[in-house]
């Protein structure tokens, strides 16, 4: 096998998984290459709800304000009665945002406007996708993946030391290594289409038919575009007539009006519904990520949130592992992620159960926020705890105040490629400085000051008490300084051993 690397990693698919990871190597200095298959940009919204832990993550990578500006809020919806009424009703459980959740936005971005400002963010720092370039095969051995690309110029050959499968629900990466991709046809077939359509205002969802799967249909505005975004189910044979005037005759068919026009298609699709999951999200030195990974259907808004997590987990370990990590800490990444999808098959297997009885309704377990690792070989507390956060959970953000006078956040502390460790009331000079690692101490004479108590509330830290955040926002460890020792293994673990001051 040649031995020359054109890059580090090898992202094949450039969707919102692609795009995540390619941000987040870009932003650590990592050499890649970022291929797609289709000639242009996906133009479809089927992924439009950004749920709020992918928000905090949009945050990091610095994408979120134009996320938001591109989108807006989700409308209630108004369900429409067979006697000519409606009820209107929020899309999502409300809850105020916290100084530990700081986002609750319910935040609608079509996937095309969402995926434009992911590609802008990553020209800033560099680099594009390269359309019309498709993965047609590769090899691996113990040093890197040799892969063969179909690209607009002719066959190209080009060597990379990891390769990451993000091409969607059928994977050519998934199939050519075999594994296996099991689960279950939910005996749904569905259409979802971007219209151009009058007779139908702006400012709620138009939900028509709920429960009944021969009738239903909706008709959502899309935030940021003129379109609205149709859905509904469809028998499971048979061609669909996804034209301007086949989905005006289904519209006038299912809600008895006839004032609704589409005048306009701009994009469409019908499929079928299927809950699987890989079973491997790792073969050597190549890994499976988002759709490739698993697929489910669309109820509750899950499938881009998990892709860019999945992502946004695997990034960082990735880097660090090409910086001198043990390789050992990419097992960490199937580790983690499989279970969440697991369930995320399951959280939205009963959603489209619910929705089949027109009984959906959305709850704090679509936002992501719970989700954790405590499970995970990467979580560590010395001694263990019964309050307060755990390691494996996600960090909470609070508002804090530095010795200087000025307002802060966490999040200010953790945003970025870094690896985060703060004190709480104790002496920050007790873990050695090393690359990667930012150090911070709260406390009423330290650099930063709990003034509201709001790190006290999420933390419930004791004297002394050290809190490692991972760069994708997780708890690694919790430790007391008495067990300050393992903390320096675990840095060691992970890629941070300690490095005297002149290779800081």
């Amino acid at each position: 096998m040649p031995t020359d690397f054109s890059s580090d990693a090898l992202i094949c698919g450039a969707g919102a998984a692609g795009l995540t990871l390619a941000l987040d190597l870009a932003r650590r200095g990592v050499s890649f290459r970022l291929i797609e298959k289709l000639d242009d940009p996906f133009r479809g919204s089927r992924g439009k709800g950004i749920q709020t832990r992918t928000q905090e993550v949009f945050e990091d990578l610095g994408v979120l304000d134009r996320v938001v500006a591109v989108g807006g809020s989700y409308p209630k919806q108004r369900e429409y009665r067979d006697d000519g009424g409606f009820a209107d009703a929020a899309v999502v459980e409300s809850e105020p945002a916290t100084p530990a959740e700081p986002y609750h936005l319910p935040l609608m971005a079509p996937q095309f406007l969402t995926e434009r400002v992911m590609r802008e963010r990553l020209a800033e720092l560099g680099h594009e996708p390269e359309f019309g370039a498709e993965l047609v095969g590769f090899e691996q051995d113990a040093d890197g993946v040799t892969a063969r690309l179909a690209t607009r110029s002719g066959e190209e050959t080009v060597r990379a030391r990891w390769m990451v499968g993000t091409d969607g629900g059928r994977s050519f990466v998934r199939h050519a290594l075999g594994i296996g991709f099991p689960g279950k046809t939910l005996g749904v077939r569905a259409i979802v289409a971007d219209v151009a359509l009058s007779g139908l205002a702006r400012d709620v969802w138009h939900r028509f038919g709920e429960g009944d799967m021969k009738r239903q249909i909706s008709a959502c505005p899309l935030a940021g575009t003129d379109l609205f975004q149709i859905q509904g189910p469809v028998p499971l044979d048979g061609e669909i007539d996804l034209s301007p005037a086949g989905l005006t005759a289904m519209l006038a068919d299912r809600t008895g009006r006839r004032d609704i026009v589409v005048q306009a298609v701009s994009w469409a699709s019908a499929f079928t519904m299927n809950a699987r999951l890989a079973d491997r999200y790792r073969a050597g030195r190549v890994f499976l990520a988002g759709d490739a990974a698993h697929i489910h259907p669309p109820t509750g808004g899950q499938g881009l949130n998990t892709s860019v997590q999945d992502a946004y987990n695997l990034g960082w370990k990735l880097a660090a592992v090409l910086s001198g990590a043990p390789e050992t800490l990419l097992d960490s990444y199937e580790e983690e992620r499989r279970p969440v999808a697991q369930a995320m098959l399951g959280l939205s297997t009963g959603l489209l159960d619910a929705m089949k009885r027109g009984e959906m309704r959305r709850g704090r377990e679509l936002r992501q926020l719970d989700i954790g690792y405590p499970e995970s070989s990467l979580a560590s507390e010395k001694p263990a705890r019964t309050r307060g956060v755990l390691a494996g959970d996600r960090a909470p953000d609070a508002p804090i105040r530095g010795a200087a006078g000025q307002g802060r956040r966490l999040f200010d502390l953790f945003r970025g490629p870094h690896w985060t460790l703060i004190v709480f009331d104790g002496d920050r000079r007790l873990v050695s400085p090393r690359a990667g690692l930012h150090i911070h101490a709260i406390g009423p004479k330290s650099e930063l000051i709990d003034e509201g108590g709001h790190f006290q509330d999420a933390y419930a830290p004791q004297t002394g008490d050290w809190f490692l955040v991972r760069p994708d926002g997780y708890i690694g460890a919790i430790v007391a300084t008495s067990e300050i020792a393992s903390l320096d293994a675990y840095l060691a673990g992970v890629g941070l051993g300690f490095k005297d001051s002149a290779d800081a």
